[in-house]
Formats: C-alpha cells, structure tokens, sequence
C-alpha cells in the first residue's frame, strides 16, 4: 500500500513540475536556435566558393577531394578561408527559391567558425 502511495506522489510531482513551464528540466526553450556546443564543430573544410543571400550564406566547401555544399545562417568567410561547422542536417535536391537554384546535396549547419588552422 506504502509503495502505490509513494508511486502516486512522485507521478503527482513529476507531472507539476512538467507543467510548470511545460518541459521537463534541461529541456531547451521552445523557439530557441539549434546550436553546437562550443568546441563541437567536428567538420572542417576550405571554402571554394561563397553566396550570400539576406539571411543565409551558401558556402561550397572542399573537404580533401570531396567538394560539398552547405547553407549557415549568415557568415563572413571569404574563397580560401578554412572554416569549421557542425554536422547539420543533409538534404537531397534542395531547390532555393531566392537563388532560383538546385543542389543535389546541400547540409544545412546552424553554426560556422572562420579559423586560422591549416587544411
């Protein structure tokens, strides 16, 4: 009997505490922009080539022999910068209505670094 009442105020307590801001603790707020912790910026690549739209910049990126595109909310970075970025999330034929563009494969970061490493 102990054990249900002790089972009842915990769900009771759980329940309030999930309602109060309605999510549970160390859930990020609702709205709030994706980002990579600091430091977690595991790619790394040279910038080939750079387009910049009002809210975004299109960056084509040599990784090795691998050239791949990805899109960040907008960044300075220049032809020859190596920068770091996040995983992002890939995307098969993307077309951008403002470039009236498509690309094959485009990964869509929330965060890119300008460094001074080397390639």
């Amino acid at each position: 009997m102990s054990l249900r009442i002790l089972l009842l105020i915990f769900c009771v307590f759980s329940a309030a505490a999930i309602a109060a801001d309605g999510m549970p603790a160390g859930h990020p707020p609702i709205g709030a922009k994706a980002q990579a912790p600091r430091g977690q910026l595991p790619q790394k690549g040279k910038v080939v080539s750079v387009i910049d739209v009002p809210q975004y910049t299109y960056l084509e990126v040599a990784q090795g022999k691998k050239i791949s595109w990805i899109a960040a909310p907008r960044v300075t970075a220049k032809k020859g910068d190596i920068i770091r970025f996040d995983n992002g999330m890939p995307m098969g034929k993307f077309h951008s209505k403002t470039l009236n563009r498509d690309f094959a494969n485009i990964s869509f970061v929330s965060r890119v670094v300008v460094t001074k490493e080397k390639e």
